[in-house]
């Protein structure tokens, strides 16, 4: 009992012992400022200090912004940010995916980069010398069926006929045709040969999608019309639309010329697409 107590007070004693804690001037010893301390009051001091510190810290991790700094911590905020980037990302993907078709549809258009079906010549003089007789001509139900279906799309399709066009397309220009629509040539459009400066006129209500200089076509302008219908208008000697105009039936466009590298004279070469397909513009508009 008596060396616990000795040991109590020999820890008391030696943590309320004070001691000075003295600051000299290095070259002059001059004492500069000094204070009493002892065991207990660095313990407390130290403790409080300590005590301070992870409070402060706590609070700047808690309430300010720089805990999203910390590596593996993620807001709420944050969490619906990153889900709003995913969105717009994902959106955006598909935008470019859209736009990259339709320019290489207008890439076609400008350039008539059209593929061509090889047929087998062989094969074509074989069945011709088949006897329609010995064939059974009679329909299959699954043909009926097929040409239905096909019958009441063809009821709907804008191209299939100048009668049964859903749009009304208007002479782009008055002239005479100097080449015909031929796709084996890769001339996927017709040739009106007219005076120079004759007003070029669009052939439906639609938008401007193209409207710039290129060295084989001189001046090219290209209107997008509803049903997804371009037509293509070249070798023009200017053009009074830009991309992006709004354009009326029967409203001039551009004037006629003779521009471009592919050209002989003053003429309109004149072109119809559909889904990036050539349509012979003569069974949809009478140039007569």
């Amino acid at each position: 009992m008596a060396k616990k107590e000795k040991r109590g007070k020999k820890i008391k004693r030696k943590l309320l012992h004070k001691y000075r804690l003295v600051v000299l001037n290095e070259d002059t010893f001059e004492e500069r400022f000094s204070f009493k301390l002892n065991r207990l009051n660095v313990f407390v001091f130290s403790t409080i200090f300590a005590v301070v510190l992870i409070a402060l810290t706590t609070v700047l991790i808690a309430f300010t912004p720089l805990r999203e700094y910390i590596p593996g911590y993620s807001s709420t905020s944050l969490k619906k940010k990153a889900t709003d980037l995913t969105f717009k990302t994902d959106s955006l993907q598909q935008v470019i995916a859209i736009n990259e078709q339709y320019i290489a549809s207008i890439r076609k258009v400008l350039t008539g980069d059209v593929k061509t079906v090889d047929f087998n010549k062989d094969s074509i003089i074989n069945a011709a010398k088949i006897n329609p007789d010995s064939i059974n001509l009679t329909p299959s139900a699954a043909d009926s069926l097929l040409r239905e279906k096909v019958q009441q799309e063809d009821k709907y399709n804008p191209l299939l006929s100048d009668k049964e066009l859903n749009i009304q397309l208007f002479t782009p220009v008055k002239g005479t045709l100097s080449e015909r629509y031929n796709p084996s040539e890769k001339h996927f459009g017709v040739d009106i040969v007219t005076i120079k400066d004759a007003p070029i006129k669009a052939v439906a209500d639609g938008t401007v999608i193209f409207a710039e200089w290129t060295a084989e076509t001189g001046y090219v302008i290209i209107i997008e019309h509803k049903n997804d219908i371009l037509s293509v208008y070249k070798h023009n000697a200017s053009l009074t639309k830009k991309q992006g105009d709004l354009v009326k039936g029967g409203e001039v466009i551009a004037a006629a010329g003779s521009t471009g590298e592919f050209t002989t004279g003053p003429h309109l070469h004149f072109e119809v697409w559909l889904d990036g397909n050539p349509i012979n513009p003569t069974n949809v508009i009478d140039f007569n």
